[in-house]
């Protein structure tokens, strides 16, 4: 990820084809790890492509995805044996965790916890 958003970052500030000298200056500027391998693999990526395209292809991707949670679902066992049928209720549970404030960070809305 650190390698896409410096190729984006790169490209935000009107660099239109970066280089991965452009990406070792943003890493550099933030002292994060400089990895060659993974910049390399990136560019053979991403070579002939045009980076609007990708985008567009990762968020038709991303709205196939299901947003669904990740509940429990427990059956409703019938009569005495045990046994659940298509027609007995299916029910879900969620545990709910309750927040605490702190007086320290009452002001954050609860943005970092």
């Amino acid at each position: 990820m650190k390698v896409i958003a410096a190729f984006l970052l790169s490209k935000l500030a009107g660099n239109e084809n970066p280089v991965k000298s452009d990406l070792k200056k943003i890493f550099d500027s933030v002292g994060a790890e400089f990895d060659e391998e993974k910049i390399d693999l990136f560019f053979s990526l991403i070579k002939d492509h045009d980076v609007t395209e990708l985008i567009a292809a990762g968020r038709e991707k991303m709205g196939a995805l299901s947003s669904g949670g990740g509940s429990a679902v427990a059956t409703v066992a019938g009569g005495g044996g045990g046994a659940t049928s298509a027609a007995e209720p299916v029910v879900e549970t969620k545990k709910v965790e309750e927040e605490k404030e702190d007086s320290d960070d009452a002001g954050m809305m609860g943005l970092f916890d």
